[in-house]
């Protein structure tokens, strides 16, 4: 996202869900998150978790969902494949407007019941997508009164751009729930309608005639019912320690490869999620970056706001594209979530784990920022002594330049809540928590625990 407070895709696209609950004065419901630490006396965590993750990641997992030509491969990353085509379909690219055929095989998950009836849906995946393949994937919802959504598409995906363009889908609705990118929300949150239950489908494509094949590691949903707030409580501080990571600057790839994005000054969350890869050891090789100008200074940036671009969105800043796009390195894996307070980050950056936050804010609610945003993503990297917040913040002039320290009270606040005053005086939308976490798939017993204590598993 660029410094000017500009309404950012995203935030346009969720302005009828922001009007939809504008009347409504207090939270609609309250749950526990599956999976979740139980409450501490903290203030940050006084409210009952409003998030539910469910992931499909092991060889049980995925044998017990219903396969019609995929099946269940085991070892240390178990996995969904294709084993034969269950049938031959064309697609017709929108952003090509190539047509080409190809076969498919389809999983489609158990239900899962939400712990937390959702007013919203968030997909993710882990997936290797070798030139020639593919995928979708699908969740349909049952709504609190018994009457089904219809299956919307959360994401038609491939890690590179040759066979298709990588997209989000518009115009899903049914009159009650749509689809804004990559998040499914009910349309009419104050009216008390919830999505109780899911399933998801994954459907695999590959060139016809050929043994080639997609591998998912990893699908799952988010559903969440985040209170409707200006503010939220405060936490209290309880770790000081800082992670070593990367450091990127979004601004200096200004106007390099406009026709993603408008160039490197919109490029926020591939920045971000390009510091946190290279934390964890990903790489790419010069082989992958041969295509980059070489007169660009970290060109690992610009590789990243290609392979997270969103055609349909017409930006980076796709939540579980980014997500997608760090699981391409070997052992990594990411997941798209909502935290509900800085304790929640204190917890994760404890066991190592640094998170890319998403948030909204005026110039002025963030002391030491310098620009005002509608939509901006940056990395948490650890506390200070005194709590502060000390973020990689891509939108900085130079890369000496990303590290931060932003006031703790300030930076909770605009990242958690769910409803804000713009420039102009309008409530617009928050994005409630949302974050990335990315790690590895193999995590350390520690790490593990932190991530089963946010309700990540």
């Amino acid at each position: 996202m660029s410094r000017a407070e500009l309404p950012s895709r995203r935030a346009l696209l969720a302005a009828a869900v922001v009007a939809a609950v504008a009347g409504s004065a207090g939270p609609a419901s309250a749950g526990t998150a599956t999976g979740g630490a139980t409450d501490t006396p903290d203030a940050g965590r006084a409210a009952a978790r409003a998030v539910d993750n469910r992931a499909w990641t092991s060889y049980a997992d995925w044998r017990g969902g219903t396969a019609d030509g995929a099946r269940a491969v085991a070892g240390a990353r178990p996995g969904l494949v294709i084993a034969r085509a269950a049938g031959t379909t064309d697609y017709t690219d929108p952003h090509t407007g190539r047509t080409a055929a190809w076969e498919y095989a389809t999983w489609t998950s158990p239900v899962h019941r939400l712990g937390v009836p959702a007013t919203e849906a968030i997909a993710s995946w882990n997936a290797r997508t070798p030139e020639g393949t593919w995928l979708q994937v699908e969740l349909r919802g049952t709504y609190s009164d018994g009457t089904d959504t219809p299956w919307y598409v959360m994401g038609r995906w491939a890690a590179g751009d040759q066979d298709i363009r990588r997209t989000s889908v518009d115009d899903q609705s049914d009159g009650r729930s749509s689809v804004w990118t990559d998040t499914l929300a009910v349309d009419d949150a104050a009216s008390g309608l919830r999505i109780v239950s899911y399933r998801l489908r994954l459907t695999l494509y590959r060139r016809p005639g050929t043994d080639l094949t997609p591998t998912v590691w990893r699908v799952g949903a988010m559903g969440s019912d985040v209170p409707d707030r200006f503010t939220v409580p405060a936490s209290t501080p309880r770790l000081a320690r800082e992670l070593i990571v990367p450091r990127y600057s979004q601004e200096i790839h200004k106007g390099q490869y406009p026709e993603y994005d408008n160039g490197g000054e919109a490029w926020c969350s591939p920045t971000s999620s390009q510091m946190i890869i290279e934390y964890w050891g990903g790489r790419l090789t010069e082989e992958q970056l041969s295509w980059v100008d070489p007169s660009y200074a970290d060109p690992q940036v610009c590789h990243a706001a290609r392979y997270t671009y969103d055609y349909q969105y017409a930006g980076c800043g796709n939540w579980p594209f980014n997500a997608a796009y760090a699981a391409t390195f070997t052992g990594l894996q990411g997941v798209v979530t909502r935290l509900g307070s800085l304790t929640d980050l204190e917890t994760l950056i404890a066991a190592g784990i640094p998170v890319i936050t998403s948030q909204s804010f005026r110039e002025e609610e963030l002391t030491g920022a310098g620009y005002g945003t509608s939509g901006h993503l940056m990395t948490v990297i650890g506390f200070t002594a005194d709590g502060d917040v000390i973020a990689n913040d891509p939108a900085s002039d130079d890369n000496e330049a990303v590290r931060r320290v932003y006031k703790r009270r300030e930076w909770e606040n605009i990242w958690l809540r769910t409803k804000r005053y713009n420039a102009s005086g309008k409530v617009v939308s928050g994005t409630g928590g949302v974050c990335y976490l990315y790690f590895p798939a193999r995590p350390t017993p520690s790490r593990r625990k932190a991530l089963a204590a946010v309700g990540v598993r």
